[in-house]
């Protein structure tokens, strides 16, 4: 399994060269084709005047289609989407004869349909995955295929340091990422002004401004805690403020325990801010699109989400400009008497893209997938606001100071955190995300979250 904590000299390595010159996904999607490669499978000759490497030739290709599943749809995912289409269209350009026909679902039920395909060993030809324990099973099934043959110089060099690893098993590389990511808690500074409230520093200021937000008629958080996950995020900040960073990473690579009582804490603190009403009405039973809607719609003040909705917040022309300007972030806060760092962080690699090893296309799918990751890594900065898993110069282009912000905290993090489901083995993962749902919904005590972890866990030692 990946490394659970991320290592920060690699990550710094990036940071110094990307931040500092930068300074000088709920009822289900309709798949959609984009306007994307409509053809069929069929077999039909066409003279497009270009070999399999897309230089100049007299052969004939066949025309092929590949199946390209992903999770950023147009309406909540804009940026990114637009990107997606740019980049196709760049690629069916330069290669005439490979047509890509795109399947867009949200992410719950892009997860959703991932499992299913998979079961049946009919997954696209392209897809997206997570990083460690979520792809473990596929790489484990044989359903994604290996990547390092198309992974030479300079394109393996131009990755993030570490971030490769993260989607390798047993050396071998089977996803190329294509974002890095960490979780700030976005503010609206309307709301906060409004109500005499400064950006909190110490747990203590934050639990203030809940108080005063919730006394005042104001959902002070906006969660979407159906899709679980999204309350593992606060889960894990309060576990990492409490017992420090290896609290959660030892109680996972079994080098600690889940019954330790930094993580009992964390548990409690988690009820406690249920209890006094920080997360929005019906929190448990929204999904993470709805709730964030609620903040984009102003009747929430912060959420606590990955920087790859940066873009909402910075770059997105269907969100109010007024808006956009109107958000701000902080760190989540640290906790008298705890062990974490203020500059320690949730976060990490983000989706990637694999090959399915049984794709009848599979040398065209891989020359997509390198084709779309690099430029991805030259697009995505200014033309979505994500942070790419590849290093990109960025002393020529404009940035928002959003943006620049986040860069900044990456650079000065002292850890990053891998997401706990994604750590976990799938198995685990399913006990630990609906543990969350029961912690918040006040069905489970903290005590017996711990010891349903812990008993999870070690059943796979």
């Amino acid at each position: 399994m990946f490394k659970k904590t991320l290592t920060m000299l690699l990550l710094i390595l990036f940071v110094s060269i990307f931040a500092l010159t930068a300074c000088g996904s709920d009822d289900e999607t309709d798949a959609t084709d984009d306007a994307q490669g409509t053809s069929d499978n069929d077999t039909e000759e066409v003279d497009d005047g270009t070999d399999e490497d897309g230089d100049d030739g007299d052969g004939v290709k066949e025309e092929v289609t590949i199946d390209f599943m992903h999770l950023w749809p147009a309406g909540i995912s804009a940026g990114q989407n637009r990107i997606v289409n740019e980049i196709i269209d760049q690629f069916q350009d330069e290669y005439p004869h490979i047509k890509v026909e795109q399947e867009v679902l949200e992410n719950e039920q892009y997860k959703t349909k991932l499992q299913v395909v998979s079961s049946s060993n009919q997954l696209p030809d392209v897809g997206m995955t997570w990083a460690a324990g979520f792809m473990e099973p596929y790489v484990q099934g044989n359903l994604f295929s290996p990547l390092d043959d198309i992974l030479d110089d300079p394109f393996r060099s131009s990755f993030v340091s570490g971030t490769l690893e993260a989607y390798s098993v047993d050396g071998v590389n089977y996803a190329f990422p294509l974002e890095l990511n960490i979780a700030p808690i976005y503010y609206n500074k309307g709301i906060f002004a409004e109500h005499g409230l400064d950006v909190p520093e110490t747990y203590d200021e934050f639990l203030n401004v809940v108080e005063t937000l919730a006394d005042n008629g104001v959902a002070p958080i906006a969660l979407g805690n159906r899709d679980r996950w999204t309350g593992s995020l606060w889960y894990m900040y309060l576990a990492d403020r409490i017992g420090g960073e290896s609290a959660l990473n030892s109680a996972i690579d079994r080098s600690g325990s889940f019954e330790n009582p930094a993580l009992i804490q964390a548990a409690e603190e988690t009820q406690k801010l249920v209890n006094m009403d920080a997360f929005n009405r019906g929190f448990n039973g929204l999904s993470n699109d709805e709730a964030k809607s609620e903040f984009l719609n102003e009747t929430a003040a912060m959420y606590l989400m990955g920087s790859w909705e940066l873009p909402n917040f910075t770059t997105n022309e269907d969100i109010p400009q007024e808006f956009r300007d109107n958000v701000g972030f902080f760190k989540f806060p640290t906790i008298e008497g705890g062990e974490g760092d203020l500059d320690s962080w949730v976060g990490g690699p983000g989706v990637g893209l694999f090959v399915a090893e049984n794709s009848e296309v599979k040398e065209e799918a891989k020359l997509f997938v390198k084709y779309f990751v690099e430029k991805w890594g030259e697009q995505s900065v200014t033309g979505a606001g994500v942070i790419p898993g590849t290093a990109v110069d960025t002393s020529s282009i404009d940035l928002p100071q959003l943006y620049i912000d986040v860069l900044n905290e990456l650079g000065n993090a002292s850890n990053i955190t891998l997401f706990a489901d994604v750590q976990m083995s799938p198995g685990v993962a399913e006990v630990h995300l609906n543990m969350i749902q029961s912690l918040f919904g006040n069905d489970a005590t903290p005590e017996d979250f711990a010891k349903t972890h812990e008993e999870a866990l070690a059943e796979e030692e």
